[in-house]
């Protein structure tokens, strides 16, 4: 049996292993503190700084975010589902959902079990808000779903 939309499960997978393990040694590398215990990679703009985030982006509903875990696993079951049923006619298509699809269940992991997402990727130069790899994964998930979207069809006969 052959494996529909190859590049969709890859790019979960891959996704959602990477997310795991850097939270896993961000976990285990730093402490949880106040103020975050934070590593400069480039002094001044890029830091590993460990927080956690019982809201969404930005800390959004971080006060009443317990829904957040159900629409987690929702959207979670809802991209397994088209990724087995759903013929995705290309590769920008099967690695969007599929990145997006790795961020979902990345953070829905980490809500379910522990109340709250690991964040640690730190932009200081223009005072973004902490994030992880799993909310790097969607944004490229969307960006690659937007390129598919924006492309020129195949003209037919080619």
């Amino acid at each position: 049996m052959r494996l529909r939309n190859r590049w969709f499960w890859i790019a979960a997978g891959v996704g959602l292993a990477l997310d795991q393990l850097t939270k896993f040694w961000v976990a285990q590398a730093f402490e949880l503190t106040t103020p975050p215990d934070s590593m400069p990679i480039w002094p001044g703009v890029f830091y590993f700084t460990y927080v956690t985030n019982s809201g969404a982006a930005f800390s959004l509903f971080s006060n009443n975010g317990e829904w957040l875990k159900w629409l987690s696993l929702a959207v979670s079951l809802g991209l397994i589902a088209l990724g087995l049923k759903a013929r995705l006619p290309n590769r920008w298509e099967q690695v969007g959902y599929g990145l997006i699809l790795s961020g979902a269940l990345g953070n829905g992991i980490d809500r379910l079990l522990f109340g709250e997402v690991i964040d640690f990727l730190d932009f200081r130069l223009i005072r973004f808000p902490i994030f992880n790899v799993a909310d790097v994964c969607i944004n490229i998930g969307i960006v690659c779903l937007l390129v598919a979207a924006l492309r020129e069809p195949p003209k037919r006969g080619e």
